[in-house]
């Protein structure tokens, strides 16, 4: 992902910022079409939420990235710290092809421990010009690790 040009009008600039977290929705979602009975289907800890949670958490979580993406951009934000989120979106991308798609639960379990690192990273750098753009990335990072621990539990209780 490139940096927006700070020549953009900032609504145009969330728009792109929309889109491309839009892009990362659709791949977990094209990768998820099984994803219910995949879900269900598996050896889940106690505290497991209910599949149709998934749904509207991400939702937010979403619309909560892309803002965040555009408030750095705003507040001056480099090609190289955008590495960071550019890193979390594809690492995103990535997990719902591995864990629901492939059944590849130990490896989906290694990405998202590698996509927590880039989130604390991403929050790092955001912090640097904007509290908001970081404070934004908090419940992404927080739902994240949640879901890492869910991964985890899966992955013993499927063994």
């Amino acid at each position: 992902m490139t940096t927006v040009p700070r020549s953009t009008p900032a609504p145009l600039a969330l728009a792109g910022f929309l889109a491309a977290v839009t892009a990362v929705a659709v791949v977990g979602s094209l990768a998820a079409t099984q994803s219910r009975a995949v879900y269900e289907g598996l050896v889940q800890p106690a505290w497991a939420p209910p599949p149709w949670l998934f749904g509207p958490v991400w939702t937010v979580l979403y619309l909560l990235i892309a803002l965040s993406g555009w408030l750095f951009w705003r507040a001056g934000g480099t090609r190289r710290d955008f590495a960071w989120y550019a890193a979390g979106l594809v690492l995103n991308a990535a997990w719902t092809p591995l864990f629901f798609a492939a059944g590849a639960y130990t490896l989906a379990l290694v990405e998202i421990v590698v996509l927590d690192v880039v989130l604390a990273g991403t929050l790092v750098v955001f912090r640097r010009r904007s509290a908001v753009a970081a404070a934004l990335q908090l419940p992404y990072l927080a739902w994240t690790l949640f879901a890492t621990a869910l991964n985890a539990a899966i992955v013993l209780l499927n063994r």
